[in-house]
């Protein structure tokens, strides 16, 4: 790894972007995106170290730093590569690009530009080699990147310099203490490793990083998945302070994704849905630190970021079935974001104004563009798990989100390609997105699912609709949104996913195909609310349903004409 990269242009075989653009890819195309990760990458810390040459620190200087980390990447190049491009580290790159360009805040830039003397620190550690840096410490605590996180006792708090010291494998981190002098610790982070004899030796001073570990079905060696919860760049932007996990939940998050793992290992071709897991390098558990209280059966929020390849923030569900859907779909946006690293696919003005399926709020074009390939390769996952359901209940279910994700994501893909904003590539990817989501709209699928799927779309686009759109003023015009509007829950989603045995609201009546019982519910309702948006979607799509006229169509189409309110 050296600071003179000579890069040969990249140029993506026809056959790797069609697979791409199907919405799957093969190992060989995800291979050639992240070696193209790898080049950004390289070119991305060139520019920032460009940048922090003249930083007055009190730290290390950046070109000393940087001489340790590649003497050690000549000793010890595989798990340095890995160093610097791991998802946080990327994360640092381009949040100190950000900070350096006036677009982001956090600490003092000295401090966040310090933690390349950590990530030299840890390379050290790799190498074997010995070096001293001085270092930026928070209250104590080093991060390590990859490996863990020093704890000096009794150290002073906020932000402070110390030293770390790198020796045939051994950390000796020391800094001021809380009252006088100087603390220190010494530690063996390659040793005392999560989960490893003696890792508990050094408890209170050294924390190892935790990783989630699974192993293929041919009994090949273990696949090893970070389990992020204390480099301060694991975020999609901002610097975070260390969030350790307990010892339950962290082994709640090992049990979930062993059987996410296995849910995942339908074999067969490479195609949407079906992911190559030495995808994601790492997984940062969001929002919670401990199993109490209990978390919900789906992830309620999960997301990554094209500056942190491979990586991924999750809130743990409790279903290992919603966190495998939740690998596919974190890792679609991975690769698109990697495809639009190398290709200009949209001209996007940024203008929040296109209807996502999957979303409560407009969308610009290039978040539309994101949510079509990952609920595409969602629909995908879904179809797997319809190929090898087993039971009623099973079986429904996997249809009802095939049947919804396949719709949705073409409604969506038919939106970019009469954007007119595609470029010549964008349009290869959204054709090819199309082709895919074309031939499994014409899969059967049981007619109960079916049913409640075309229902749960139609009635979140109404919803979407009434709550976002508002009605023309006097004369045409294009559309306009409403200024008061506000984020809604999504609560049919779900809800519609099992047809109730004994209905009982109107969206159960509604899912159980009983619109005239639906409609009259959704009428007591809006007797008491006319212009509730949740009641009248409702009864605009059970109305639709009894009533297939164009005159119902209409509605549909534009439900926030619909003025006054009919009462029945």
């Amino acid at each position: 790894m050296t600071s003179e990269q000579h890069l040969a242009p990249f140029r993506m075989p026809d056959r790797l972007f069609a697979e791409l653009a199907a919405g799957g890819g093969s190992a060989t195309a995800v291979a050639f995106l992240e070696r193209a990760e790898r080049a950004r990458r390289l070119l991305l810390l060139r520019t920032l170290l460009g940048h922090l040459d003249a930083l007055p620190t009190p730290l290390t200087p950046v070109a000393e730093a940087w001489r340790v980390l590649k003497e050690a990447a000549e000793a010890s190049p595989e798990p340095v590569e890995r160093l610097l491009l791991a998802p946080a580290t990327g994360g640092w790159i381009s949040h100190m690009l950000r900070r350096v360009h006036g677009t982001a805040t956090g600490p003092p830039l000295w401090a966040e530009a310090g933690h390349l003397c950590a990530l030299a620190i840890a390379a050290s550690l790799h190498a074997g080699t010995e070096t001293a840096l001085d270092v930026p410490l928070t209250s104590g605590r080093l991060p390590v990147p990859g490996l863990g996180m020093v704890r000096l006792p009794d150290a002073q708090e906020g932000l402070a310099v110390g030293r770390a010291m790198t020796a045939g494998g051994e950390l000796t981190v020391e800094g001021p203490g809380s009252a006088a002098g100087t603390v220190r610790v010494a530690c063996r982070p390659l040793r005392q490793r999560a989960g490893a004899a003696g890792a508990g030796a050094e408890e209170g001073r050294w924390l190892p990083l935790r990783a989630l570990t699974h192993t293929g079905p041919d009994g090949a060696a273990p696949v090893t998945v970070v389990l992020e919860d204390l480099d301060p760049y694991r975020d999609l932007d901002d610097h975070l302070p260390p969030d350790r996990l307990d010892e339950d939940e962290a082994r709640e998050w090992q049990r979930l994704f062993g059987e996410a793992v296995r849910i995942l290992a339908r074999p067969g071709a490479p195609g949407p849905g079906r992911v190559d897991l030495a995808m994601i390098r790492a997984i940062v558990p969001f929002g919670r630190t401990a199993v109490s209280p209990p978390p919900p059966p789906f992830v309620q929020v999960s997301a990554s970021s094209g500056d942190s390849f491979g990586g991924m923030l999750v809130v743990r569900p409790a279903s290992a079935l919603a966190l495998a859907e939740t690998l596919v779909h974190e890792l679609q946006h991975s690769k698109l974001a990697a495809l639009l690293h190398l290709f200009p696919l949209l001209d996007d003005d940024r203008a929040e104004r296109y209807y996502a399926p999957w979303r409560t709020d407009p969308r610009h074009l290039t978040g539309l563009l994101h949510g079509a390939y990952a609920f595409t390769g969602v629909a995908g996952f879904w179809r797997d798990r319809l190929a090898g359901a087993e039971g009623a209940e099973a079986v429904e279910r996997a249809a009802y989100f095939f049947a919804l994700r396949r719709l949705q994501s073409r409604l969506a893909v038919r939106t970019l390609l009469t954007s007119g904003r595609l470029t010549r590539q964008g349009r290869a990817l959204a054709s090819g997105l199309a082709r895919t989501l074309d031939g499994w709209l014409r899969e059967p699928v049981p007619p109960a699912a079916l049913s409640r799927a075309r229902a749960a779309a139609v009635l979140h686009r109404t919803e979407w609709r009434l709550r976002n759109v508002a009605p023309p003023s006097s004369g045409a015009g294009n559309p306009r949104f409403r200024p008061d509007r506000t984020p809604w829950p999504d609560v049919r989603t779900h809800t519609f996913a099992t047809r109730p045995a004994e209905p009982r609201t109107a969206d159960e009546h509604l899912a159980a195909g009983d619109a005239a019982a639906a409609l009259a519910r959704y009428a007591d309702q809006l007797a008491a609310d006319p212009a509730e948006p949740h009641a009248l979607a409702g009864w605009i799509v059970a109305r639709a349903v009894l009533d297939p006229g164009r005159t119902t169509r209409r509605m549909l189409a534009r439900p926030e004409l619909l003025q006054p309110l009919p009462s029945g």
